[in-house]
């Protein structure tokens, strides 16, 4: 990852090159990594066979959603970067290999919003996003050494001292709920946090959320895909990631592919400590019987989706009722 200067802007150039692959592996016997990465499409393959390359790619990625043809024409244009209406075979082998990369998928699948790095260009297995000018929840970032040192009360009280100020909060958290609506069952599937750590969270000047870390959300696939037969013995051996947690099966001891707690139940978790602190007096207790009924919110519970919904809409309804008002406007 490089910080860099393009058409007079900050930005972020990343080569992601080995998550493509597997780090168990004796490098002695693995073929070159260029070889693996941009071995498809292959010389000879029709746009129509390219297509369906990538749309079958998609449904094994994201789940097969009826949205996806839209999205497969989305990355046909992304792919014709000379723009001459045509797809070279080096610029489908280029797009093919950055598909595979975790992070480069959810920017291309969850641009709308525009909740993530915007991507800017991209060239062979390189791409470049604008760099997010606050990469944390918090103005200060402690440099790891004292993160260790520090107790997590000198930690709290510091991020609560050089926090933004609480209306800007508010305006950050709207932007993080919409985002969370935005991958609950969103245009191209499902997708999880599984990292809630304020230093995956960031925002721009003017206050608008910016997810900073897409390698900590996953999608539904993926989830699935390693819960699948994997044994346990309790709830904690079936966690990916730091937060995605689902239930063990303690008969047959394997996991189950539904996870406990939902994003919305970890993001509230989150605001409890970022959003009371400094809330107007007159405000305060409502949001945190809100945030607290949101950090129980089960994801294994009848009616979730409902739920889930019905909390999600009242957090924000409240926060922009209260940042409208003329006294924070």
């Amino acid at each position: 990852v490089y910080g860099g200067i393009w058409r007079n802007k900050e930005v972020i150039i990343k080569c992601g090159i080995e998550e493509a692959f597997r780090v168990d592996l004796n490098p002695e016997t693995l073929p070159r990594k260029d070889l693996i990465l941009f071995d498809k499409p292959t010389r000879g393959t029709s746009m129509d066979e390219f297509k369906e390359m990538l749309l079958t790619f998609l449904k094994s990625s994201l789940g097969d959603q009826q949205s996806l043809g839209n999205l497969v024409n989305r990355i046909i244009i992304m792919a014709d970067i000379n723009q001459d209406n045509k797809v070279s075979l080096a610029e489908a082998k280029s797009i093919w290999a950055l598909l595979q990369l975790n992070e480069f998928l959810l920017i291309v699948s969850l641009h709308e919003k525009e909740h993530t790095a915007q991507l800017l260009g991209y060239c062979g297995d390189l791409y470049v996003t604008e760099k997010i000018p606050y990469h944390s929840l918090y103005s200060l970032k402690l440099p790891r050494f004292l993160d260790v040192v520090l107790p997590s009360l000198v930690q709290k009280s510091l991020n609560q001292w050089f926090a933004p100020a609480w209306p800007q909060r508010a305006e950050i958290t709207i932007g993080l709920l919409e985002f969370v609506e935005e991958i609950f069952h969103g245009t191209y599937g499902s997708f999880y946090i599984c990292d809630t750590d304020p230093g995956n969270i960031g925002y721009n000047d003017k206050y608008d959320f910016k997810m900073v870390n897409l390698r900590m959300v996953v999608t539904e696939m993926t989830l699935k895909g390693f819960y699948k037969g994997r044994h346990c013995e309790h709830n904690t051996d079936c966690t990916h990631g730091k937060d995605c947690t689902a239930t063990c099966d303690k008969l047959v001891k394997q996991c189950n592919t539904e996870l406990i707690q939902p994003n919305l139940a970890k993001i509230c978790g989150l605001l409890q400590e970022y959003l009371l602190y400094g809330a107007p007096n007159d405000f305060r207790d409502e949001l945190q019987k809100h945030l607290q009924i949101c950090t129980r919110l089960n994801g294994l519970a009848r009616q979730m989706e409902v739920h889930h919904s019905l909390l999600l809409n009242n957090i924000k309804t409240l926060l922009w009722k209260k940042i409208s008002n003329s006294k924070y406007s």
